[in-house]
Formats: structure tokens, C-alpha cells, sequence
């Protein structure tokens, strides 16, 4: 696949080492970061099976905003991208994900679009290096995904699964050596820094006597170690309702290796100012912790924090400092035809935003 790409700002076609990355011996980008380029694929990536959750949403949501490139900060195995590109002649799209499956995977589906895609490895937080070297100076438009995909779950060996035994891995990117996996953080974290990572994840209940039992129950090696753990911190009763005991548990893992609720904060605040006016930014969250962020950047955003009373005129320069209107009310659900057909879609919750113009003073 060929990445020339065109500058939305300029209009013009970039240099081939801006879009069409020149590699370092080892076969990086000489920063360090690497494009993905290629149709070759792994057993693994050609078996990425990828549900796009809410596509319906995502491709209305984008539909109106300037023509440009649109920043897929999740690309998975590409099936909102593609969808998008799809629907929307007047946008491309911008591919970041930290998986290698999931990027062989979304290269081999985004090959039809040819230039309209640029493909890399990064981290979501990293979006802005991205940009840099694909020559994109703004986004139309973003989108967050932030849930793992069917294939990662299904993938026994990935350790995202409490219903397979394999290793305890979690890490999104397993290229990287000095990552953490699920087995370093619950063989060595005390009882007390457990118990609060459990209970900011939706097991405030039981998150004392599972964080004692997983300490009790060292060393913890595979997932099936971590549910028996988690089993035994749950009484009887309490584990037959409210679906599978460890799937907060698994869930709480999984974002504390990836780190993935320190750097969303402050990601989506610079996807907003990365975002041209009338360009928009979705996000879809599947759990309190991730929602709230999103729904508190957002408000952010859209109130300038203001911090006047409630029916008098602002005086704290609120207004200076707003930058988006909200587009969904509260947050939209999937619908219950999507939910049957794909059940993990069930938790989704999806918020949107778009970016106002400047605004203009008087003296």
C-alpha cells in the first residue's frame, strides 16, 4: 500500500518520507516508533475478527464534518475505519493502535482505500507524532474506541479472557519489553493498592476480600489461578448473579497494565484542540471509569469550567474558554437488535462532541 498522502492544509502531496516512512536499520522509524506497511499477514492478524460496535453512530456522527482526515485512535481491525471511508468520500483517515495483529489486520483491510489510510504503531497518546509524520497539520474529525475486540478476547493466549486458561499477559503492545503484565502487578502489589484498584473498577463490594485472596493465593501465573482467586474472595451466593465473578477483575487489569486511564484525559483534551471547527470527536466507553473521564472532558470543554452560580451572569471568563457543544445527550446505548447480535456490546456508551469556531471578542 502506498502512503503518499495529501496535506489537508496545503493541498498539496507531502515527500515521500512524511507519509511513506524511510526506516532506521532495525527497521523503526529512526525516532523509534514504526508505521506499518505491507499485506503480508500473520495467522493472527488474518483471523482478527473485528465487530465494530455502534458503526451505525460512529458514520452518521462523522458524516457532517469538514473534509480531511479523521483520527482513528483505536483502529482494532479497522471496521469503523473502513466504515467511514466507506460512507464518506470527503474524509481519510488517520490509523494509531498499539496491537501489531490488530495493525497487519487493519492494513490488509484498509488496502482497498489506498491512500486514504496511513497506518502506525503508537499509543492513542501519541496521536500528535503521528500527525507529524503523515504531514497532517489538523483532524476533521477522531474517534476512541476503547473497548478490546472479540479477537483479543477469543485469543486465549493474549490472557484478556477469564474464560480461557493462558498466561497473564494483558498487554496491548507485547513488543514492548519493559511493560508490565497482569501477573506482575497481582504477585507484587500489596493488598491495599489492589483493593483500590478493584473498587475504582465497579467491585466495591468485594474488593477487600478478593485483593486478600489474590495476595493469599501467590504466585498467580495463568487466568485460571487469577479466577479461582477471585472466586474464593466471593461468597457463594454473590457469584451466582450479576454475570462471570472475575470480569471486573479482568476488566481492572487489563486498563492498569495498558495504563490507559492515566493518559485518556489529557488525550482527549488535545484531540480537541488538534480538532479543525465543525470537526467532531467520538468516544466510546465500556465502564464507569472510562465514561466518567470522557463525560468530565467533555463538560469541560463544552461549560469552560465555569464556576459562577447557577442563573447569573458569568464573570470567571467561562465563555473564553468553551470549545465544543455536546452532541448526544447524556450518552447513547446500542440499540437491542445490536446488543443481541454482538452481546459485548452491551456496556457501550457513546459521547460525542464538536468543535466550535474562535471565539470572537468586541472592545
Amino acid at each position: 500500500m502506498s502512503w503518499n498522502m495529501r496535506s489537508p492544509s496545503a493541498g498539496t502531496v507531502e515527500e515521500p518520507h512524511s507519509a511513506r516512512f524511510r526506516r532506521a536499520r532495525s527497521g523503526r522509524h529512526p525516532d523509534g516508533t514504526r508505521p506499518t506497511g505491507g499485506l503480508r499477514m500473520s495467522q493472527d492478524a488474518r483471523s482478527f475478527e473485528h465487530r465494530p460496535v455502534m458503526v451505525d453512530e460512529i458514520v452518521d456522527l462523522l458524516g457532517p464534518v469538514p473534509g480531511g482526515y479523521v483520527l482513528d485512535g483505536t483502529l482494532g481491525g479497522a471496521g469503523h475505519a473502513a466504515a467511514i471511508l466507506e460512507a464518506h468520500p470527503h474524509l481519510s483517515i488517520l490509523g494509531i493502535d498499539r496491537d501489531h495483529d490488530a495493525l497487519e489486520a487493519a492494513s490488509g483491510r484498509l488496502a482497498p482505500f489506498g491512500d486514504r489510510a496511513s497506518i502506525h504503531h503508537a499509543r492513542f497518546d501519541g496521536f500528535r507524532v503521528a500527525m507529524e509524520r503523515a504531514g497532517i497539520s489538523w483532524l476533521s474529525g477522531a474517534l476512541f474506541d476503547l473497548g478490546v475486540s472479540s479477537w483479543q478476547l477469543d485469543a486465549a493466549e493474549r490472557g484478556f479472557s477469564y474464560r480461557e486458561d493462558a498466561p497473564l499477559d494483558m498487554r496491548m503492545d507485547r513488543s514492548d519489553p519493559t511493560g508490565r503484565t497482569a501477573a506482575d502487578i497481582v504477585n507484587t502489589a500489596d493488598e491495599a493498592t489492589l483493593t483500590k484498584l478493584f473498587a475504582e473498577h465497579g467491585e466495591q463490594r468485594f474488593a477487600k476480600r478478593i485483593a486478600r485472596a489474590v495476595v493469599a493465593a501467590r504466585p498467580l501465573r495463568t487466568t485460571a489461578d487469577l479466577v479461582d482467586a477471585v472466586k474464593r474472595g466471593i461468597p457463594a451466593a454473590a457469584r451466582r448473579t450479576g454475570g462471570h465473578p472475575a470480569k471486573r477483575v479482568f476488566q481492572a487489569l487489563r486498563v492498569e497494565v495498558n495504563d490507559e486511564l492515566a493518559i485518556l484525559p489529557s488525550t482527549l483534551d488535545d484531540v480537541i484542540d488538534a480538532l479543525v471547527p465543525g470537526g467532531r470527536l467520538a468516544v466510546l466507553a465500556y465502564h464507569s471509569g472510562e465514561d466518567r473521564i470522557v463525560k468530565d472532558r467533555f463538560r469541560s470543554a463544552a461549560t469552560g469550567d465555569c464556576t459562577c452560580p447557577p442563573g447569573l451572569p458569568c464573570v470567571c471568563g467561562a465563555p473564553d474558554r468553551i470549545t465544543v457543544r455536546l452532541l448526544t445527550r447524556g450518552s447513547r446505548k446500542p440499540s437491542p437488535q445490536e446488543i443481541a447480535a454482538n452481546p459485548r456490546a452491551e456496556s457501550a456508551r457513546l459521547r460525542a462532541v464538536e468543535k466550535l469556531p474562535p471565539r470572537t471578542t468586541t472592545s
